[in-house]
């Protein structure tokens, strides 16, 4: 039984997690089934963004309890390979949006904030519910502390209180939250916006909203002028620029299966 399903039509792959009866725990199983589907949407040159969404009432419960207790003394927990899936999904070269309609818990916040660009329903939960279970949020803070407002990540992982999907934009962890009835509408519009941007410039503006700054301004400026210069003159820059002036779209631009047009 597969528990994540992989959907591609327009230049996204919607990879879904699909283990309702267990409210799409973060299983060994599943975290596995998942680097999968990302490694070969990574290699798919028809993939330009990727979308996490969810089967039944849950986005993610979190890590598996039930196999985390039993593998305490016979193997790696999957909180250990938690790190990797975190990472793929940061490390992704391609956008990656995640589609929040219910509740999320502890490791579940971790895969969202990997994420580029979070969106959720209004009425969506989310709680750091470690510190409750006597344990940290330790792996899921490479990712979910450079999104948190500082003040709201001390309160929110403190207390380990529930939060709703409005609380949740307010403080960084999710881009937007909106109506139930206009949540597959949001991550369509997002969709369709990314899928207009180059390749290539997409992979280097990521990796630009990745770095750290150099030393000096000085410098600073002079390694992003050179960036700048190279996308400028590459192929990617060259057709962007020409069909800005045209006034047609890239030829990266998916055709849509509805019109046949970019």
């Amino acid at each position: 039984m597969e528990l994540v399903r992989t959907v591609t039509a327009a230049g996204v792959t919607t990879v879904t997690l699909d283990s309702p009866a267990n409210r799409n725990a973060l299983s060994s199983l599943l975290m596995r089934e998942l680097l999968e589907a990302l490694n070969a949407a990574v290699t798919d040159p028809a993939v330009r963004a990727v979308v996490i969404s969810h089967t039944g009432p849950v986005f993610c419960s979190g890590a598996d309890l039930k196999e985390t207790a039993e593998a305490r003394e016979t193997g790696r927990i999957p909180a250990e390979l938690l790190a990797d899936v975190l990472a793929a999904i940061w490390e992704f070269p391609k956008p990656v949006l995640a589609r929040i309609a219910g509740p999320a818990r502890a490791g579940g916040l971790g895969l969202i904030a990997a994420a580029d660009i979070a969106v959720c329903a209004r009425t969506a939960t989310f709680a750091f519910s470690e510190v409750r279970l006597g344990v940290i949020p330790a792996v899921i803070s490479a990712t979910v502390l450079p999104r948190l407002a500082p003040r709201a990540a001390a309160e929110l992982y403190l207390t380990g209180d529930v939060f709703d999907g409005v609380r949740a934009a307010e403080v960084g962890l999710v881009t937007a939250a909106v109506e139930p009835d206009g949540l597959d509408a949001a991550v369509t519009a997002y969709t369709e916006s990314l899928v207009r941007g180059g390749p290539l410039a997409l992979a280097g503006t990521k990796q630009l909203l990745r770095r750290r700054p150099a030393e000096t301004v000085r410098a600073d400026l002079a390694e992003l002028s050179a960036r700048s210069a190279g996308y400028f003159r590459s192929a990617e820059g060259r057709e962007g620029v020409a069909a800005f002036r045209e006034k047609r779209p890239a030829s990266w631009v998916p055709v849509t299966q509805e019109t046949g047009t970019r």
